[in-house]
C-alpha cells in the first residue's frame, strides 16, 4: 500500500508536533502575563508546523501538473548564482538545526535572537533558488514576496503551504483554510496549544490576518509619512488621517497576497522588525518553538528543492549537492536528496509501486 512521508520525517533531527508538551495548566502570574505575546508567537509557528504533520502531503507534489511540466531556464551562467543560493540556504539551515545540540534552556531562549533569522533566510535564499532556476533573479525582498504569493495562489505549494490572505483590511478572506470558516477565532481563545485540525486552522488563519494588518499598516505608514505620496484631503489639502474603504482596497492590491512566507518573515530582525523582543524573559516553551521552526524550514526547502531538482534533472541535482561543504553533504541535505528529492524524480525500478515508504 501507498504511503506518503511527511518532510519532518525524513530529517533526522525532526519530530512530529508535540501537540501535548505544554497543553496543562498555564501559569497565571506575573511573569506567565508578560509571557503571552510570546506565547501567541509559539502557538501561531506550532501551528503551522502541527498542520504541515497534519497533511503530509509533500509527496502529492510529484503528482501536481504544474510540478510534472515544470522546466527551468537555468543557463551556465545563472547555475553559479543558483549553487550560490542554495548553500546560503542549506548553511542557515544546518545552522538552525545544531542550535539545540546544547541542552540549556537558557541558552536556547538566548540563541533565538539567531535562529529567528537564521530560518527565515533560509527559507529566503530557498526561495530566491526556487525562482533563479525560472529565469527569474531577483534580491529584492518585497519582489520575491509577491513572485512567491503569485505562485502560492496558482498551486504550486501543496496544502500544507497553500493557503492564503487577500482583500482590504477588515474584510479579509482566507483562502484553503476551510475548517477556520467553520469556527471563530472565539473558539480559539485560550493560550494553550492547538491540539487539534479545527483549532489549527483558526491559528493559521489568525496569523495570516494579524501578519496582513502589519503588512497594511506598514505601507499606510510609508505613503502616509512621504509628503510626495501622502493622500490628502480634497477639500483642505491637508494629509488625511483616515482612510476610506476604497483607500483601504488599493493599499490590498499593492501588497497582493499574503502567505506562508509573510509568515516566516515575521523571524526576521530590522530596525522596523523587532518582534524578539517579546522573548527576552519569557516562559514558553523554546525547546518546542525551535523544533517547530526546524520542521517549517524542512518542509518549506524540500518543496523549493523538489522543483530545482525537476529542473536541473537528478543527476545534475547530485553533482551540485556533491560539491557542497563535507559538513553539508553528510547532513540533513544528502538526507533529503535520497530520501525525498530522488524518490519523486527518479523512476521506480520493475514491480515497485511509486513513492512507497516505511511507516513513520
Amino acid at each position: 500500500m501507498t504511503q506518503k512521508t511527511n518532510a519532518t520525517m525524513h530529517s533526522p533531527n525532526a519530530q512530529a508536533p508535540l501537540a501535548q508538551a505544554s497543553a496543562g495548566n498555564l501559569p497565571l502570574d506575573d511573569n506567565w502575563r508578560k509571557s503571552i505575546p510570546a506565547q501567541v508567537f509559539l502557538n501561531h509557528f506550532f501551528a503551522m508546523d502541527y498542520h504541515i504533520h497534519h497533511q503530509n502531503d509533500l509527496f502529492d507534489l510529484a503528482k501536481f501538473p504544474i510540478f510534472q511540466q515544470f522546466y527551468g531556464r537555468a543557463t551556465d551562467e545563472n547555475r553559479k548564482a543558483l549553487e550560490k543560493l542554495l548553500l546560503n540556504s542549506w548553511s542557515a539551515e544546518y545552522a538552525l538545526r545544531i542550535t539545540p545540540v546544547v541542552n540549556d534552556e537558557q541558552y536556547l531562549q538566548s540563541s533565538l535572537h539567531w535562529t529567528f533569522p537564521q530560518a527565515y533566510y533560509s527559507a529566503l535564499f530557498s526561495a530566491r533558488a526556487f525562482l533563479a532556476v525560472q529565469g527569474i533573479n531577483v534580491s529584492n525582498e518585497e519582489l520575491i514576496r509577491k513572485r512567491i504569493g503569485n505562485m502560492v495562489v496558482r498551486g504550486y505549494y501543496p496544502a500544507s503551504i497553500g493557503y492564503y490572505a487577500l482583500g482590504p483590511i477588515n474584510s479579509y478572506r482566507i483562502q484553503r483554510l476551510p475548517m477556520a470558516k467553520r469556527f471563530t477565532v472565539a473558539a480559539k481563545s485560550d493560550l494553550l496549544l492547538p491540539s487539534r485540525e479545527g483549532s489549527v486552522q483558526v491559528e493559521l488563519a489568525q496569523f495570516l490576518k494579524t501578519t496582513r494588518d502589519q503588512r497594511v499598516r506598514a505601507l499606510r505608514n510609508a505613503i502616509q509619512t512621504n509628503p510626495k505620496t501622502a493622500l490628502r484631503s480634497p477639500k483642505t489639502g491637508e494629509i488625511l488621517q483616515k482612510f476610506s474603504v476604497e483607500q483601504y482596497k488599493q493599499l490590498a492590491k499593492q501588497i497582493g497576497y499574503t502567505t506562508y512566507f509573510d509568515m516566516l518573515s515575521r523571524l526576521r530582525i530590522s530596525s522596523t522588525n523587532r518582534e524578539i523582543e517579546r522573548f527576552v524573559d519569557s516562559e514558553i516553551d523554546v525547546k518546542l518553538f525551535h523544533q517547530s521552526l526546524v520542521n517549517i524550514v524542512a518542509h518549506v526547502n524540500s518543496v523549493h528543492e523538489a522543483y530545482i531538482a525537476k529542473a536541473l534533472g537528478m543527476q545534475a541535482y547530485r553533482q551540485l549537492v556533491a560539491k557542497l561543504p563535507s559538513y553539508l553533504q553528510e547532513s540533513f541535505v544528502r538526507d533529503r536528496m535520497n530520501t525525498v528529492i530522488a524518490p519523486m524524480l527518479e523512476e521506480p525500478q520493475s514491480g515497485q509501486e511509486p513513492y512507497l515508504r516505511m511507516a513513520a
